[in-house]
C-alpha cells in the first residue's frame, strides 16, 4: 500500500468520522481546488480505503457497518426525502412492520400526522418517534439490544414478529448489489429482517443511493421481494432493469415524473 500524504490521512479521518465526504467541503476546509480533492480521492480510492459516490467519497467497509451517527449523516436529506415519498404510500388505518435503519427512521418521522397506525417494530429510535402519538400504537420486539443503534435482535423478536400478518413492510438495507441481493452486516439483524418481509402483504424498501457503491456479507433477501423501491436515484441500469423485469414499482424523489405517481397511490 501506497503511503498517504497528511492531507489524506486527515480526508481518511474525517471520513471516518462523518462516513461521508464531499469534495466541495473537503475543497474549502484544505483551501484547495477541486480537482486536487478528486485527486486525493481517487488515490484513496485506488487503495480501497475510501469509495467514491457522487460528489464525494464514503469509508469502505466490507464486514463492518459504519457508526449509527456516521450513517445518520450521509445522506441525510435524500432520507428525508424518501421518508416522506414512502409515507406518502401508507394509508391511514393500516399495519405496519419497521425494521433497522435511519432510512427507516426518516418513514417513521414521516409518519406522524398518519392515523389509526398499528405499527410494530425491532428498531427503539422509530417506537421513541412514533409512540407519544395517540393516533399511532406501536409495539415493540423483545430481545436484546444492541448498543450501537438501539436495534431489537435475536429468537425473541423474531418470534413476535411471525405472530403478525401486516399490511406493509418497510425495510432498508446496508448495501444492494448489482444482481438484487439485498446486504446487511449482522446476521442476527438479517434474520429479523426476513422474518418481516415474510409477515408482509406488501414490501417498501427505502434506499439512498449510496447502498449501490457499499457491499455487506449478509444476504437479507432479493429486490425481487420487494413491491416498491424508494429512492433519491436509481444509478445502476441492471437494477432499473431488475425493477422492469420483477414489477418492482420504482419511485425515485430526485426525479419529478414521481409526483402524480405518488399522489394516486
Amino acid at each position: 500500500m501506497l503511503p498517504v500524504s497528511p492531507r489524506q490521512s486527515e480526508i481518511l479521518a474525517l471520513a471516518r468520522s462523518l462516513g461521508r465526504v464531499t469534495v466541495e467541503d473537503l475543497a474549502s476546509r484544505f483551501d484547495v481546488t477541486p480537482q486536487t480533492i478528486r485527486k486525493d480521492l481517487n488515490d484513496l480510492c485506488d487503495q480501497k480505503l475510501l469509495s467514491r459516490v457522487h460528489g464525494g467519497a464514503i469509508l469502505t467497509s466490507g464486514i463492518e457497518n459504519l457508526g449509527y451517527q456516521a450513517r445518520r449523516m450521509i445522506a441525510s436529506d435524500e432520507k428525508r426525502a424518501i421518508g416522506a415519498a414512502a409515507a406518502e404510500l401508507i394509508s391511514d388505518k393500516t399495519s405496519l412492520l419497521i425494521n433497522i435503519g435511519t432510512t427507516t427512521e426518516e418513514v417513521a418521522r414521516a409518519l406522524i400526522d398518519h392515523q389509526e397506525l398499528l405499527v410494530i417494530t425491532n428498531n427503539l429510535n422509530v417506537a421513541m418517534t412514533l409512540y407519544p402519538y395517540p393516533k399511532i400504537d406501536v409495539i415493540v420486539a423483545g430481545g436484546p439490544v444492541r448498543k450501537s443503534d438501539g436495534a431489537v435482535i435475536g429468537a425473541a423478536a423474531i418470534d413476535l414478529i411471525r405472530q403478525f400478518k401486516v399490511d406493509t413492510a418497510v425495510i432498508g438495507a446496508s448495501a444492494i448489489d448489482e444482481d438484487g441481493a439485498l446486504l446487511d452486516f449482522d446476521y442476527r439483524e438479517v434474520r429479523v429482517a426476513q422474518a418481516i418481509i415474510e409477515n408482509a402483504r406488501r414490501v417498501i424498501l427505502v434506499a439512498d443511493r449510496t447502498k449501490l457503491d457499499r457491499t455487506a456479507p449478509v444476504r437479507i433477501g432479493h429486490l425481487s421481494q420487494v413491491q416498491v423501491f424508494v429512492t433519491d436515484q436509481l444509478t445502476s441500469p441492471k437494477l432499473r432493469a431488475l425493477c422492469g423485469t420483477h414489477g418492482v414499482r420504482l419511485i425515485e424523489t430526485l426525479s419529478t415524473d414521481n409526483d402524480a405517481d405518488i399522489a394516486s397511490e
